[in-house]
């Protein structure tokens, strides 16, 4: 395919992000003289604004941040359920809802990731840059209108009978009772407004300040259940961070609430067959690789989400990891059956001159999360909290203040030769597959960066568009796969040649050299912009 992307090359900063937008937002951060941290925050506002669908400031966060002089450090910016929230609200129905007041149920932590990420860049890393500065770009795409992607038309159209039932949010993403077509001008002012007011008042403004109030009036209108101590509550947090040391690199990922241990486990699993690996993008490659997301997913599923990162640490012992990966049979798949998480979600990374990397992901779950719009603030409410079980028995039952399970992890690597990446990607239960993917075409095949994340990818199970349990792959695989994986046992259907059910992924490396390397996904409207 001639059009596919190419590795784009830096000297003294790079951003990417799965809307061109965002890209080139962060990047206007780093050429004004700002950091990773700053540049990051301004990409995530971007992407709130240019890619509602998938993101926004109504969902949740999760950060690494590395520092050459510190390491790595972990942000967790998810929320709790509300106070209010209890198994008693939810009677008369099998599950929690996917849309409205009844997914509505978690407090909305992205933006206190920010709030977190900015303390540090103030206190630790000389920002010289403001908030309203950050916000700048996302305000002015908002207030003045953004151009609708293929991608959004598309959901707007797919998804127009469930949306619009909410009156609020169809005022907005339908306006005049349409469905917006590809290239047309979509104006979101009321949340131009409030990301104005919390780059003037600070970001800890949605949680205890006069956009809090806002929130909260917001949600007494819709006879919602998020209250003015649920956000008062919220905090995000530096916790401890999941690693395990491989072959060619030492591996980082998020803790609970998050999968980032499977992503973890996939990759530990994988470099346990270092000495006699199949060959690259082979059947036996993909086999092994879902085989090893197999036995990596059967942990996750039992994970409890108040896990502490010692306890999930355990899954990740060598020895532990050595014994798993003795069940992996090269000529028979294992059984599978799992009922897999669908997502949609962005990843976006910077990195500095200074050698300061962000890897972050931000998410308000299914396509535009609950549909719930807040009239007077304009965001759009996560439906995250669908996650939890009705079951009283299930590890995670729904109940008062509790944080849900998440699929956001993501990734950076410290490779023993000096490089730095920085990887992740949306999508649901693909997203450790993907990075699975991405990460052992770079580190063990020496492939290039961006032909790692344009080469065909596969998803076991569902995720974004695709309901589908089984192995899927893209049709630019051979054909044989399909019999010789059928063979294997594996349950399979074909994807088209590039399909964003596998995900958009994105990675940036920095050489000892100082040279940046980055790379975005062609599945994607992105891009990896650097000067």
């Amino acid at each position: 395919m001639n059009h596919l992307p190419t590795t784009q090359v830096a000297d003294n900063g790079m951003v990417v992000a799965p809307h061109h937008a965002a890209a080139e937002a962060g990047l206007d951060v780093l050429k004004a003289g700002g950091n990773a941290i700053e540049a990051a925050i301004a990409t995530a506002a971007s992407l709130s604004v240019h890619y509602p669908h998938m993101t926004g400031i109504g969902g949740d966060a999760f950060w690494l941040v590395y520092d050459p002089q510190e390491g790595v450090s972990f942000i967790e910016a998810s929320g709790h359920s509300g106070y209010e929230v209890t198994p008693e609200l939810y009677q008369g129905v099998e599950s929690i809802p996917f849309r409205g007041k009844l997914a509505a149920n978690t407090v909305a932590g992205a933006v206190s990731a920010w709030d977190q990420a900015y303390r540090k860049s103030q206190k630790d890393w000389q920002g010289c840059l403001s908030s309203a500065a950050l916000m700048a770009e996302a305000v002015e795409s908002a207030s003045r209108g953004i151009e609708v992607t293929p991608s959004l038309a598309e959901t707007l159209l797919d998804k127009a009978t469930e949306l619009q039932a909410d009156p609020f949010f169809a005022e907005v993403y339908y306006p005049q009772g349409k469905v917006p077509e590809a290239g047309e001008t979509l104006l979101q002012e009321k949340l131009g407004k409030t990301l104005q007011s919390l780059g003037d008042n600070g970001f800890d403004d949605f949680y205890r300040g006069d956009i809090a109030k806002s929130i909260c009036n917001d949600f007494e209108i819709r006879d919602g259940f998020i209250t003015h101590e649920d956000l008062r509550q919220h905090q995000a947090e530096f916790k401890p961070h999941l690693e395990i040391d491989t072959k060619h690199a030492k591996l980082f990922n998020a803790s609970a609430p998050t999968q980032g241990v499977a992503s973890l486990m996939i990759l530990g699993l994988f470099d346990r067959w270092v000495e006699k690996l199949p060959e690259k993008d082979s059947v036996n490659y993909v086999h092994l690789l879902v085989e090893a997301t197999k036995i990596a997913f059967e942990h996750r599923d039992r994970m409890d989400t108040s896990a502490s990162a010692e306890e999930l640490q355990a899954w990740l012992d060598p020895e532990y990891l050595d014994e798993l990966s003795a069940r992996i049979d090269f000529d028979k798949a294992q059984p599978w059956g799992e009922k897999t998480e669908p997502g949609d979600t962005t990843w976006f990374g910077a990195m500095d001159s200074q050698g300061r990397v962000v890897s972050a992901i931000q998410s308000i779950y299914h396509e535009f999360g609950s549909g719930l719009m807040l009239p007077e603030t304009g965001i759009v409410w996560q439906n995250r909290g669908c996650s939890f079980s009705l079951d009283p028995n299930h590890v995670r039952s729904i109940a008062p203040h509790k944080k849900p399970f998440h699929t956001l992890n993501p990734a950076i690597a410290l490779f023993k030769d000096g490089r730095v990446m920085a990887y992740g990607t949306m999508g649901g239960d693909g997203q450790p597959q993907t990075q699975a993917a991405v990460f052992s075409r770079y580190a063990y095949y020496a492939e290039d960066l961006q032909t790692s994340i344009n080469q065909p990818r596969w998803l076991l199970g569902r995720t974004w568009g695709n309901s589908s349990e089984s192995l899927k792959l893209e049709k630019r695989f051979p054909r044989e796969y399909a019999t010789e994986l059928k063979q294997k046992g594996h349950d399979f259907e074909w994807l088209e040649a590039l399909d964003a059910s596998v995900g958009h992924a994105g990675a940036l490396v920095r050489h000892p050299s100082s040279k940046i390397e980055g790379a975005y996904d062609p599945r994607s409207d992105g891009k990896a912009a650097g000067f």
